[in-house]
């Protein structure tokens, strides 16, 4: 996709809350892309990357949300955005639009959207399928639910923001579809981490075990960009393991909600619990494989979990 754009295309500035990981990618892509963004971030220290990055930030996040008419949402789960919306709901103009990237609850996002509508504002669930370093390549995919009206109305950002984007129908279908997605792509790590483990057990080259994975029918994207860091034991975050850890839950309660049972699922949240016990949470959801290693080797090789070396999101 094309990520040259007009400025002339949309005069008033795009908005932003949440400049975490995925928000500061957000952020750039738009901004590369010809925008104008102003952003808002409880942490003053994101804020000033904002402004680093070229943005703007306004006065309090009630000034952003009376002057965005597209506002992006990048926060960490439904919870949050509840709480946003709390507070900035009486600002925003009637015809305004959320784009909401957050991954929660399908049933969250459907209310936010009711909530919005009785106010002549338009909602949108733009989850993303990919890391913010998937993002940042100008890979991301984006699963919408909304309005095939509102959907049409950010053509413009689509192209700047997404490798893909499909519209997954009414509101809550994008969330669902993301879960779906994040199921399938979380369980390919921990089954990557799992032969990884196997394999050093075994006495067998990392190195080359991972090579043969990726040539053989076992092959996986996922190899490609979290092998590497597990090998290195580099888990610098792309994307948090706690913040993977809420949207496996999140899975085993709306299956159970629907009657079904995930017992994949539900294995591979125990490891990433034990790996958030093992103090890994904050780092990058790669870190799982230290939660599957024997402790005398992780005695031997040395890898701890860093201390207060990653940001949170």
């Amino acid at each position: 996709m094309s990520t040259a754009v007009s400025p002339s295309i949309e005069p008033r500035p795009v908005g932003l809350i949440g400049i975490g990981l995925m928000g500061t990618v957000l952020a750039q892509r738009l901004l590369a892309g010809g925008y104008t963004v102003q952003g808002w971030d409880v942490d003053s220290t994101r804020r000033e990357e904002l402004r680093r990055l070229g943005g703007a930030v306004p006065d309090s996040v009630l000034a952003l949300a009376r002057v965005a008419d597209r506002l992006l949402l990048s926060l960490p789960h439904h919870e949050v955005v509840a709480e946003v919306l709390a507070e900035i709901g009486a600002e925003l103009p009637a015809g305004s639009l959320m784009i909401d990237t957050s991954t929660g609850d399908p049933a969250a996002a459907e209310g936010h959207a009711a909530q919005l509508r009785a106010r002549g504002v338009a909602y949108l669930d733009a989850t993303i399928s990919g890391s913010s370093q998937v993002l940042q390549a100008g890979e991301g995919v984006f699963l919408v639910g909304g309005g095939a009206e509102d959907f049409e109305r950010c053509a413009d950002l689509w192209r700047v923001l997404a490798g893909k984007v499909f519209h997954t129908g009414p509101v809550g279908s994008g969330a669902r579809q993301k879960l779906v997605s994040n199921l399938v792509l979380g369980l390919n790590r921990a089954a990557l981490a799992e032969g990884l483990v196997f394999a050093e057990s075994l006495g067998l080259d990392p190195q080359q075990t991972l090579h043969l994975l990726r040539e053989s029918l076992a092959y996986s994207k996922i190899m490609d960009t979290k092998g590497p860091k597990m090998l290195r034991r580099d888990y610098t975050p792309q994307a948090r393991l706690s913040q993977h850890l809420k949207d496996v839950r999140l899975m085993l309660a709306s299956a159970g909600e629907a009657g079904l049972a995930l017992p994949l699922s539900d294995a591979h949240r125990r490891i990433l619990e034990r790996a958030e016990e093992l103090g890994w949470g904050d780092s990058d959801n790669s870190a799982l494989i230290e939660a599957l290693r024997p402790i005398e080797t992780k005695a031997r090789s040395g890898s701890s979990p860093p201390v207060n070396r990653n940001t949170p999101s």
